[in-house]
Parts: C-alpha cells; sequence; structure tokens
C-alpha cells in the first residue's frame, strides 16, 4: 500500500510518519514539494504518486493572521481539500483530513457531538469547514477528525510557549475561562493509523465521515499552563514564575484578532464505537510529550 502524507514538517505530521510507516510505503511531503495553495501542483503531485491513501494533516493555521487572509486561508483550507479530493475519487484513494474545534462557536454548554450545527466564528473556523464540505463533495472515500489544543514534541505549539515564558518572567497571566482537551499529535496519528486500517478493511461497512478525536478529560489554557509549568519545576527544569504567580483571567482581558471558542469540548463517542479504541487522558498524552522535550 502506498500512503501520501502531507505537511510532514508539522506537528501531527511528524508522527504521522512514525505511526503511518507499518501500513506500507509513506511518501511524506512538506511544503517545498506540496503547497497547498497551488492546487495544480497538488494535482500534479497525487497523479505522478498514485497513492492508496492521502493523509493531509497540512493547513493554514495562523488563527488570528487568517482574519487578514482571507484568501489564502481558504485557497489552504477549504479549496485544496476538494481538489485532494477530486483526485484521490479518481484513483479510488481514501483520504484521511483533518479539522478543528472552530468550526463551532463554543456557545453550547456540554460535549459538541458530531450532529451539532456547526457555526464558526472566525475565517480560520469557515475555512476549516468549507473544507469538510469540499472533501465530502467531491465524492472520495473520506475520514475527517476533528481535534483541537494539539500539542507535540515536534513544532510549536502552547506548551512550549508556556515554558519559554515561564523561565523568562516571574508572573504569567492565562485565559482560564475556554475549556477544552489538549491532544498530543502522537494520539492523533496513532489513533488515525488504526482508523485507516479498520476502513481499509471494512470490506461491506461504510465508515467515511466526520470524527471527533481528542484526548479524554477536559481543562482550561490556565490550568493546563499550571500542569506543564509544574511538571518542568519538578524535573529541574528552570523556571522563574512561582507557582501562585499564574495568574486566571478571562478572555476579555486577553483581546486576539480571531474570537476563540469558549467552549471546545468534543464528543468522541462516535469515534470510540466506530474504532473500538479508548482515548486516555489528554495529561497521560502531554507529560508523555513533556517527557520528551525534556
Amino acid at each position: 500500500m502506498r500512503l501520501l502524507l502531507t505537511g510532514k514538517n508539522g506537528q501531527v505530521g511528524f508522527e504521522l510518519q512514525r505511526a503511518l510507516a507499518p501500513l506500507g510505503e509513506v511518501i511524506a511531503v512538506d511544503r517545498s514539494v506540496c503547497n497547498l495553495a497551488d492546487h495544480d501542483e497538488v494535482r500534479a503531485l497525487i497523479r505522478r504518486v498514485k497513492p492508496d491513501v492521502i493523509v493531509n494533516p497540512a493547513a493554514y493555521t495562523a488563527v488570528d493572521k487568517a482574519e487578514t487572509e482571507e484568501e489564502l486561508a481558504f485557497s489552504v483550507n477549504a479549496t485544496a481539500p476538494g481538489v485532494i479530493g477530486a483526485e484521490a475519487a479518481a484513483l479510488g484513494a481514501l483520504v484521511v483530513h483533518y479539522s478543528t474545534d472552530y468550526v463551532f462557536d463554543g456557545m453550547q454548554e456540554g460535549f459538541y457531538s458530531e450532529a451539532d450545527a456547526p457555526n464558526p466564528q472566525g475565517v480560520y473556523g469557515r475555512s476549516k469547514l468549507a473544507g469538510e464540505q469540499a472533501l465530502k463533495d467531491s465524492g472520495a472515500r473520506h475520514l475527517i477528525f476533528r481535534t483541537s489544543w494539539v500539542a507535540g514534541a515536534h513544532g510549536g505549539n502552547f506548551a512550549k510557549t508556556m515554558l519559554r515564558l515561564a523561565a523568562e518572567r516571574e508572573d504569567l497571566k492565562v485565559v482560564a475561562d475556554q475549556v477544552g482537551a489538549p491532544t498530543s499529535a502522537a494520539l492523533i496519528a496513532d489513533a488515525t493509523a488504526h482508523a485507516i486500517r479498520d476502513a481499509l478493511a471494512a470490506e461491506h461497512a461504510v465508515l467515511d465521515g466526520v470524527y471527533h478525536l481528542v484526548a479524554g478529560g477536559e481543562t482550561t489554557w490556565h490550568a493546563y499552563a499550571c500542569h506543564v509549568i509544574e511538571t518542568a519545576r519538578r524535573a529541574g527544569k528552570t523556571i522563574r514564575v512561582a507557582p501562585n504567580a499564574i495568574l486566571p483571567i478571562p478572555t476579555a482581558d486577553y483581546p486576539t484578532p480571531a474570537k476563540r471558542p469558549a467552549n471546545s469540548r468534543l464528543d468522541t463517542q462516535k469515534f470510540k464505537a466506530t474504532f473500538g479504541l479508548e482515548l486516555p487522558h489528554w495529561q497521560a498524552g502531554i507529560d508523555h510529550v513533556l517527557q520528551q522535550m525534556f
């Protein structure tokens, strides 16, 4: 089996190179070879490689910058998945694509299921939702995994930012009224590989569709920051900020160009029931990421 992987240098793409390797030949590319904003380049690559599976973690993820780069965000996040899907449909290939909690407005109480109506509040969320629809409309076999608060040892993320700031500053202010589940890139990659096996082995069952794929449990950005910093402190890392100097603040005190969902909790029952996997608590995955970083 031949698998084409985009975004190999991203957090999830990096882990997917490892997780997908047992499934077959992995052709992993980065933006220099496959720029999703260049749709002719994307088509040419797929026609040349002729993959059985296309895994697409590459995306435009600059949430705030997207507010002023809408055309580019939609080209990468919305149009490109449709192009990938059309080429995959012609080959009979399976497409695995990733989406986000930002497709929801974050105003609902409780966990969002796949049946809840999306209502993105910014350009990034709208572009990712449009990408989901473009892939569905392409006619390709597809698995779309919505995830959130991704962290990996490779690449930039919130945990790394907090560690850097905690080593530089004597106090930190972190938003405490947004709730979600930090999810390790390794968990996403391993779950993806398992789901691909099941999807390709399901001769009669059609597993195509949207699934929520996040770690178990929930927390706030503030509590997440506290956990990361205290773990580093116990590991003997240089930490200037005192435990009582990591201050919780409301979102209103940290304005950003793009609106963040207050509630990013995603219900994963559909994923677990379909693929027979349990998804571990977020702390287990984040602790593993931190061990790799340390």
